[in-house]
């Protein structure tokens, strides 16, 4: 360098840093290369540092020496920087006027501090201090050299012109190396927002365990030495303190047992809401503990109530806890923690950053977009502990309402006791069976010789006690109306048991799904209200709101399977889970078949398959579909009895239809359908004869054409339709 000319070193100089990213490399490069240029005997350089409000010098480099390494230069540094004001002293002058100060003698300058000579025995002569600025003329530094190595160590105008010449490249390589800089810690925060995105959301299962997460992220991302969460409580009006009680390191790992939780706030401790309600940050300027306070008020008492984010430490305010260990608080950086509707569930607070520094605006910002991913994953795992709080609440009311659904054991011991009358004796096998002529009790018994006929409690090994307090158990979950009660459930599956009995269907179907339909067959209506989809949809019943579509079918499943789930009632208990896999999913879909709106849209289906010659019925799919309307073919099949007691059933089903066009009348002033409508009760005879060709004949018709042995059902059904005709034409 010594062999070129000024000109040729100017240039040389300014490309080698030009292409410098390193904030540290860059700073020791434009110090050594002004004391090579000026013959300085030693050069700092001050940056700034701070919001637009609150500026101040850091030193970046101090006392660099020409012919220093970058390492040397850091170590004369120190870990301790030196930060000025803007305003005070030589370099805070310059700072803020942007004007040059050449001092040629710096002990007559009243703004020289020599307290920095008398430390380390150095005697400065001369001062040359200059503004480093940005393209847009925006102080980014102060580059300060001291005591002129040759002549009469002062500095001349030469080099005030050199000094300026090269400092202003010196500009745009500084501005380059920060905005590098800000995009590295931007790309790490990113990094570690994504990381706490993860942390928070793989972890829901406790509010407790959040809110170690984010305070030991919290300390990683902004480098303090205490975080605190307070989470609110809205039915006492109080702060909840979640808090790391010891300072931490960099390295320090934050375990669970170092946090003492609840400790409570109430938020009318707010001497320093004052600072909240003029919802502006107030920056960290001086040590909080040269302001000691008799009362302990809580900085994050006031954010609650004011939103406001608040950066201090010129306030009077101290922790409970400092008096009683040692920790001293220097600056606090405090913001409110919203859900995702914006609504404050806490406030976050950090104490004291690491070096003794002070948070800044980009600790704010960054602060802020974490409290974000805190306020959403607190809010998740409150809504998660919520909904396990009610899943326990549920749980616990199933226990009681399995506990009263339940048959009483005085009940099952007489039932188990009892004679069952032999099936053919009450007329099981026949579709004419008519169980008017039955008691209740005969009515259970004959459930329970039904299931006795399939063989079904051998060939599954069901405890005949089980199958009898479950019989028992499903009768009384029947509701006593009109018509969808215990006997229609018990004509249904007879009905079923007599189809079963007969070819094809005997060898058609497993055991399991035998075992399956006849136990959906009586449970196809449990807790049947006496009203259809369509009301419960009108009133907006929680049933409606539970199950959109088939819902008092989904209702029936729920039920029957919360009786199974009752002590001493599972019938399936001893299936492997092969078998109890088919046999629930058999169940459900036969239950969710007696929705006459699945049946419409199956039936067309149905026909064209039965209808053509070629259906294989042991496919699953094509067994799928019959089963479906086998249900329904039984639920209807009162319409096939005999035509005194068809006519004794349809007047049971039109009352329950009355009813509930009753309740759509008076409650919901609507007018009811004319089915359900009793002004035209008159018509009974003209809507069964509707019904039965809606809904009846063509299934009988085509099930009977492909199925021979089901001819009984087609020729009740037609010979009913041919009562009601001539009733509806008197």
């Amino acid at each position: 360098l010594s062999k070129l000319n000024e000109l040729d070193l100017m240039l040389e100089l300014i490309r080698d840093i030009a292409n410098e990213l390193d904030m540290t490399n860059l700073c020791h490069k434009i110090l050594t290369h002004v004391g090579i240029l000026t013959n300085a005997d030693r050069c700092s350089l001050f940056l700034v540092k701070g919001s637009r409000d609150n500026k101040f010098l850091v030193s970046r480099l101090f006392d660099v020496t020409p012919d220093s390494s970058v390492e040397q230069a850091m170590n004369a540094t120190g870990s301790h920087e030196i930060r000025v004001p803007f305003g005070c002293g030589i370099v805070g002058h310059v700072a803020k006027t942007k004007e040059t100060v050449n001092i040629r003698n710096a002990y007559e300058d009243p703004r020289f501090n020599r307290t920095v000579d008398q430390r380390t025995g150095y005697h400065t002569h001369s001062i040359l201090a200059m503004p480093i600025c940005s393209a847009d003329d925006e102080v980014l530094g102060v580059a300060q050299i001291i005591n002129k190595a040759t002549g009469g160590h002062e500095f001349t105008d030469k080099d005030e012109e050199v000094f300026r010449n090269y400092l202003t490249f010196c500009g745009i390589s500084i501005a380059n190396a920060q905005m590098f800089e800000m995009s590295i810690t931007e790309y790490k925060r990113n990094q570690i927002l994504l990381q706490l995105a993860r942390n928070i959301f793989e972890e829901q299962t406790s509010v407790d365990k959040v809110v170690h997460k984010i305070m030991k992220d919290a300390q990683d991302l902004l480098k303090c030495e205490r975080c605190s969460v307070f989470l609110t409580e809205d039915l006492h009006e109080q702060v909840t303190q979640k808090q790391d009680q010891r300072p931490t390191t960099t390295s320090t790992i934050v375990t669970q047992s170092r946090f003492s939780f609840s400790t409570v706030c109430p938020w009318s401790l707010s001497v320093l809401s004052v600072v909240c309600t003029a919802h502006s940050p107030r920056l960290a300027r001086k040590d909080l503990s040269a302001h000691p306070s008799t009362e302990p008020p809580r900085l994050s008492a006031g954010i609650p109530k004011t939103s406001a984010q608040v950066n201090t430490c010129d306030l009077l305010y101290r922790q409970i806890e400092e008096a009683e260990t040692g920790f001293r608080i220097k600056s606090a950086l405090c913001l409110p923690i919203y859900n995702r509707e914006r609504k404050i569930i806490g406030v976050a607070q950090l104490l004291n950053k690491h070096n003794n520094e002070l948070f800044d605006e980009n600790d704010e910002g960054m602060f802020e977009a974490f409290a974000i991913f805190c306020g959403l994953g607190i809010h998740h795992t409150q809504m998660y502990e919520n909904v396990c709080r009610l899943m326990s609440k549920q749980k616990v009311a199933l226990e009681v309402l399995s506990y009263h659904a339940t048959a009483r054991e005085e009940d099952v011991g007489k039932l188990l006791t009892a004679q069952m009358p032999a099936a053919t004796k009450i007329g099981l096998y026949d579709f004419r069976f008519n169980d008017f002529v039955m008691s209740e009790d005969e009515t259970i018994q004959g459930a329970v010789r039904l299931f006795l006929e399939c063989d079904l409690v051998n060939k599954f090994r069901v405890p005949y006690d089980v199958l009898c307090r479950w019989v028992l158990s499903v009768k009384k979950n029947y509701r006593p109306v009109t018509y969808h009660n215990w006997r229609h459930a018990f004509n249904v599956t007879q009905t079923m048991f007599v189809i079963l009995k007969t070819a094809p269907f005997s060898s058609m179907f497993s055991d399991v799904e035998i075992f399956a339909m006849m136990t959906a067959s009586l449970c196809h209506d449990l807790d049947h209200r006496g009203t259809n989809n369509a009301f419960q949809s009108k009133i907006e019943s929680p049933l409606a709101r539970l199950y959109s579509t088939s819902t008092m079918e989904h209702h029936h499943f729920d039920h029957s399977i919360m009786i199974m789930n009752s002590e001493g009632n599972n019938i399936f208990q001893s299936l492997s889970d092969e078998d109890y896999r088919q046999a629930m999913s058999i169940l459900e879909d036969s239950i969710l078949s007696t929705d006459l709106a699945l049946y419409f849209k199956k039936r067309g289906s149905f026909i064209s398959r039965a209808q053509g010659g070629a259906t294989d019925w042991t496919v699953e799919d094509n067994k799928s579909l019959l089963r479906a309307m086998m249900m329904t073919a039984c639920d209807v099949s009162a319409i096939c009895k005999p035509w005194e007691v068809q006519k004794k059933v349809a007047e049971l089903v039109y009352s329950e239809f009355f009813q509930q066009g009753d309740i759509e009348r008076t409650k919901l002033h609507q007018k009811p359908i004319d089915i359900m409508d009793r002004e035209k009760k008159d018509e009974l005879p003209k809507m069964q004869v509707g019904f039965i060709d809606s809904i009846c004949m063509p299934l009988y018709k085509v099930m009977a054409e492909k199925w021979p042995s089901l001819h009984p059902l087609y020729e009740g059904c037609r010979t009913n339709r041919d009562h009601w005709q001539a009733l509806s034409q008197q």
